[in-house]
């Protein structure tokens, strides 16, 4: 028998030895797994994968069909008109209130309080350009008592999926704005719809209903370049 097995000093360094080594794997463990581990994807991540990569495809068509100089000189024209802006005084119009009984739209279909209430959160966004009130500003044409946007659903359709570029007609006056208007197509077909049957029904506006299903049969759009006027029907 080895005599060292009986000798403390071995048995207590023998010890220490595996402890260490020990010690030593378990750090490159966690050094390993540090590097390669991925934080679990949430709902919301996976819910907004899919709008971030259309973002994404979009984004990469209009920087094709808009080049650096012009997009330069659009936001130097657009500052320049925005400093020099003021406050326009519009009158309020009648329009439907979310919360309120069900109105009926030009067609006689009623409007669903819930989708309008929907459609008014999306439109914080849409208000930076074409104003509170649907007034229009120094860098989007108005919304309210617009022909385009009480006319054929399609239009609208395709200008949220697309944006908009090049001189435009509304209620007689033509405004024609740098760079034009980039699409929202990162958006769902039901907050497109909400958004769309919102403004339809606001700002003194009466118009039928927009279905998901009008948006998800013109998803084919997203990607394209931005639609001129030309290209969609006559309201």
């Amino acid at each position: 028998m080895d005599s060292s097995r009986d000798n403390v000093i071995v048995r207590f360094t023998s010890f220490w030895w595996g402890l260490g080594t020990f010690l030593i794997f378990a750090l490159l463990l966690a050094v390993i797994w540090l590097f390669v581990k991925k934080d679990p994807a949430t709902l919301e991540d996976a819910a907004a994968k899919p709008r971030y990569e259309v973002k994404a495809k979009i984004d990469s068509a209009q920087a094709a069909a808009i080049s650096p100089e012009a997009l330069k000189a659009g936001v130097k024209k657009v500052s320049s008109q925005l400093v020099g802006s003021k406050p326009m005084a519009v009158e309020m119009p009648e329009q439907l209130v979310p919360g309120k009984p069900k109105t009926g739209a030009s067609d006689g279909a009623p409007i669903d309080p819930a989708v309008m209430a929907t459609g008014q959160a999306s439109y914080l966004v849409c208000s930076a350009c074409h104003g509170q009130n649907g007034e229009g500003g120094p860098i989007a044409p108005p919304l309210a008592n617009s022909e385009w946007v009480t006319g054929p659903i399609e239009n609208l359709i395709r200008i949220q999926l697309r944006g908009l570029v090049g001189p435009i007609t509304v209620a007689g006056k033509e405004y024609n704005f740098p760079g034009g208007m980039v699409a929202q197509a990162y958006q769902t077909d039901e907050q497109i719809a909400a958004v769309l049957t919102y403004v339809r029904n606001s700002f003194g506006n009466k118009a039928s209903a927009v279905s998901p299903d009008a948006v998800k049969a013109l998803r084919g759009e997203v990607g394209k370049p931005q639609v001129t006027a030309a290209e969609l029907v006559k309201p």
